[in-house]
């Protein structure tokens, strides 16, 4: 008994080796084949988690880095079946919405300057005719041209800067869903239109829409990276526009006018400089390191008190002004005050100011001031002789 009880004892010890057969190596070769799961698991790809060529087919990652590129949104794989359909969805988006962004791209919401400052060269020519209208409107439409030519030169320009400001990064150019070459099509197309209009009008009526070109192409090749001379130069190129109404009109151009033109669109230039410190520091516009927002708080305010005085005296030298106006137009110098005090209100404390031309034609306390120094205006000219 012992002996037969004893003899299973080898069995198990002979039972154990077979065991490994259902778990055959060799077996698993072809299910667990190495060379079969280089796609799906890239070794590769997991020893080198940052090698953006080894992860390029199963995800792209330059889509990922850099969401705000056109270029590498615009170039999906050509061998990932799931996006087939974005690069043909893409451009058609694009030609439904091109005409609409290249109207953006000449700003007609900026063409109120023109509208805002032109026709002041009428203040110092009275009574009108309708050939003065004709002309100021023909020197509105000059500078409309001029300025869209601008507008189209600086964003290609600026197209690298833009996009790191976070209002700029959506406009046609920048964003991408204007290209280039569409862009400098635009800017022939204009300038033809600007060289038609100084032909078609008075000889040699037009050198300051000329300068203005002149001054904004060294702006945009260099200039504008020079600290105060920036705003300066925009400031300089409504002086032009004035300056271009008064030359078709054929009036005199009150030189306190002027002063006080500048001095109010230097103010406006400045306040938008500092707005966009705040806003977006000052990697997307290098003149930006020669301001701080204390400097730029100065300049504001003595900018202001220029305007502020400059306008006075223009009132009382050269205004063309009945004998009885007097004290009606004078009472439009608080309405001036008021408006230098609000818009350093909406620059200083509310932190706006980034978009004069929103400034002053979308906040209601301005527009119900502008209104009331419009109709002071108004009736002081309207009492002036008519001979």
């Amino acid at each position: 008994m012992d002996i037969t009880r004893s003899s299973p004892a080898p069995l198990r010890v002979v039972a154990v080796p077979p065991e490994p057969e259902p778990v055959d190596l060799t077996a698993l070769t072809e299910p667990v084949d190495l060379t079969a799961l280089t796609e799906p698991v890239d070794l590769t790809a997991l020893t080198e988690p940052a090698d953006l060529t080894a992860l390029s087919q199963p995800a792209d990652l330059t889509a990922l880095t850099e969401p705000a590129d056109p270029t590498a949104l615009s170039q999906p794989a050509p061998d990932r079946p799931s996006t087939a359909a974005a690069p043909t969805a893409v451009p058609e988006e694009r030609r439904r919405s091109r005409p609409r962004d290249l109207l953006a791209l000449v700003r007609p919401g900026q063409w109120v300057k023109n509208l805002a400052v032109v026709p002041l060269a009428l203040l110092d020519t009275h009574p009108w005719g309708a050939a003065d209208l004709l002309r100021t409107g023909w020197a509105i439409l000059g500078f409309t041209l001029a300025s869209a030519v601008v507008y189209v030169v600086n964003d290609l320009a600026d197209r690298e800067r833009d996009r790191l400001h976070p209002v700029k990064r959506h406009r046609p150019i920048a964003s991408g869903r204007v290209s280039p070459a569409a862009a400098t099509v635009l800017t022939g197309l204009l300038a033809l239109s600007l060289t038609g209009w100084a032909v078609a009008g008075p000889a040699w009526q037009w050198w300051p829409t000329a300068l203005y070109l002149a001054l904004s192409l060294a702006y945009s090749q260099g200039l504008k990276h020079v600290p105060l001379v920036d705003a300066f130069i925009v400031a300089t190129g409504f002086v032009l526009r004035l300056l271009q109404g008064a030359l078709l009109i054929g009036g005199r151009l009150s030189e306190w006018l002027a002063l006080c033109v500048f001095s109010l669109c230097l103010m406006l230039s400045l306040g938008k400089r500092r707005h966009e410190m705040t806003a977006a520091g000052r990697a997307h516009r290098p003149a930006l390191r020669g301001y701080t927002l204390a400097f730029l708080d100065h300049l504001v305010v003595l900018v202001a008190v220029l305007t502020a005085v400059s306008y006075v005296l223009y009132l009382r030298d050269d205004a063309a002004l009945a004998a009885g106006a007097s004290f009606v137009i004078l009472l439009s110098a608080p309405c001036a005050v008021f408006g230098l005090a609000r818009y350093l209100q909406l620059l200083l404390v509310e932190e706006g100011g980034g978009n004069p031309v929103h400034v002053l034609f979308r906040d209601r306390a301005t527009l119900v001031n502008a209104g009331l120094w419009a109709v002071l205006v108004a009736l002081a000219l309207l009492t002036h002789p008519s001979g």
